[in-house]
């Protein structure tokens, strides 16, 4: 049984989704190698973190972190105990990045793929052996929401998916496994609302404020769809929505407004501004 608290996970990928993965690994006790390709990526990645626990803190109480370390060579993870990929929503660059774990890893180690929505069995196949890859979805803030999909594929192994729920299990998380179809369960249902509720902005039908306004206090969300939209980033919602298109049809095409915004570089949080301005407290309309 892997010792979760003595041995290091590797996280690929130091994006908004990869440090908070890290961030909720090192909140359970488990030290954590980050690696990413950009040196200003890895740079931010303790401040960032330092962000999320003081948020964590607020939520749920002061917990001491386990290391954190952060690498731009990829064989430094040869020896950690299983791995979390969490590059961007393109399965291009997915199966390039599995193939070169697959040089990298030793053939026992399990790759948990964070995806919204890319197949994970194509993954498993780059990484040459389709029984240790497995997807998990997890949701952002990573340390704050208890939930996990988790994707089994009819290669995964029985010994892998084990591991994986072991380790969420650890993180004081509730695995819930789903079998592998472009989006899964969340981000099938999810990205219509979301792109849908953007169309309707873009309609005039209503302001950002008043569209989750509606979502929360009608259906319960806890945040509505725009919100939720900025704290994915427009960017990765219009990459999911690229990838649910080419798998389930024309109805996830990205709303024309989405595709405007992206190409103004306003992806949301991580960029300062999306439906909501972050340059000031509280995030109020742009």
């Amino acid at each position: 049984m892997t010792s979760w608290t003595q041995q290091p996970v590797g996280v690929v990928g130091a994006g908004t989704i990869g440090v908070s993965v890290a961030h909720a690994l090192a909140r359970s006790g488990t030290p954590v190698v980050i690696h990413d390709i950009a040196p200003a990526a890895l740079a931010r990645v303790h401040d960032a973190i330092a962000d999320l626990e003081r948020l964590a803190t607020l939520r749920r109480g002061r917990r001491a972190l386990a290391d954190v370390s952060v690498t731009g060579d990829l064989a430094d993870l040869a020896g950690v105990s299983l791995v979390v990929e969490n590059v961007v929503e393109d399965p291009a660059t997915k199966v390039e990045v599995h193939t070169a774990l697959g040089r990298v890893l030793p053939s026992s180690t399990v790759v948990a793929v964070n995806t919204s929505a890319v197949p994970i069995e194509t993954l498993g196949t780059a990484l040459g052996d389709p029984r240790r890859a497995v997807g998990v979805h997890f949701m952002n803030p990573v340390a704050l929401i208890d939930t996990v999909e988790v994707v089994g594929t009819p290669s995964s192994g029985e010994e892998q998916l084990s591991t994986v729920t072991g380790l969420l299990r650890h993180m004081g998380k509730r695995p819930v496994v789903v079998a592998d179809r472009a989006g899964f369960v969340i981000n099938r249902s999810l990205m219509l609302f979301v792109n849908e509720a953007i169309a309707t902005l873009d309609d005039g039908v209503a302001d950002a404020r008043k569209v989750d306004q509606l979502f929360r206090g009608c259906l319960g969300h806890r945040s509505g769809p725009l919100q939720t939209a900025d704290l994915i980033g427009l960017d990765t919602v219009r990459d999911t929505l690229l990838v649910l298109r080419e798998h389930h049809g024309e109805k996830f095409a990205p709303a024309p407004l989405l595709e405007r915004m992206v190409a103004e570089g306003r992806l949301g949080r991580k960029s300062g501004s999306g439906f909501y301005d972050y340059s000031r407290p509280g995030g109020s309309h742009a």
